[in-house]
């Protein structure tokens, strides 16, 4: 029997890292797929130490064409996809009355459009493998603020595509979920945390307790932690579950 394969966008750090050297534990070959070429490879470097078959591949999946070549490559090297991963997709976190369209579309092309289009040409791999797809959105598709309005609107925007495509998936034999982190202690948000500290001319663990206290959760998570959620949503374990938003945010959203 041919072994597994999986795709996971951006690759190259935080969440996206952490997922690509988690399935490397479960899948035979990982393709990673970020724009940062050096960290990449890095990540490559060690799916292999850890005895999975990398295929790194610095592309950007906001350029229509990334897609094509992303799924062109996986199935000419090794005929299969059997899970995809969507993480790419950084979204300015802007104020609603700051941003500008240029800003509004580069968020929407990378995180909304890359995983769309990646999930369709990879769809008829998929079908054929009866594979799993994750998107990933956050928990502001479901707390938006003023302050960051793009993030909230794309990443709703992406729990209903994934609903979306869980529907084609039913009939094809497709399973689709999606992921919503909440507070992740990611390169990305230790940055935000550190301009919040110099803007309020406080130190950075006061601006970290602040943040945890105004969320109401003990502690931020871990991108690890989230890898291993994707994992379980890719497995034969989790084949019954689809169209789901499965969060994952330390008790922040506590609505019903």
């Amino acid at each position: 029997m041919t072994k597994p394969v999986a795709i996971v966008s951006g690759a190259s750090s935080g969440i996206g890292r952490a997922t690509a050297l988690r399935l490397a534990r479960d899948f035979s070959a990982v393709v990673v797929v970020a724009r940062s070429g050096d960290k990449l490879r890095e990540v490559g470097q060690q799916i292999e130490a850890d005895g999975a078959t990398p295929l790194v591949l610095g592309l950007d999946l906001a350029t229509p064409a990334a897609a094509e070549t992303v799924v062109s490559a996986t199935l000419d090297r090794f005929g299969r996809i059997d899970a995809l991963v969507n993480v790419a997709g950084a979204v300015p976190g802007l104020d609603l009355f700051e941003m500008t369209d240029a800003q509004w579309d580069s968020g929407i092309q990378l995180k909304m459009h890359g995983a769309r289009r990646l999930a369709i040409r990879a769809w008829d791999a998929l079908k054929a493998s009866q594979g799993a797809v994750v998107f990933t959105s956050g928990n502001a598709a479901v707390m938006p603020r003023a302050g960051a309005a793009a993030v909230g609107a794309i990443n709703a925007a992406i729990e209903a595509l994934a609903k979306a495509f869980a529907e084609r998936g039913i009939a094809d034999g497709v399973q689709v979920n999606c992921v919503s982190p909440g507070a992740i202690m990611t390169g990305r948000r230790l940055a935000m945390l550190e301009r919040a500290a110099a803007a309020k001319q406080i130190d950075l663990e006061t601006t970290k307790a602040g943040f945890l206290k105004q969320a109401g959760i003990v502690r931020f998570g871990t991108p690890e932690e989230i890898a291993d959620l994707i994992a379980f949503a890719v497995s034969p374990a989790a084949r019954w579950m689809t169209g789901t938003v499965l969060r994952m945010d330390g008790g922040e959203i506590r609505s019903v």
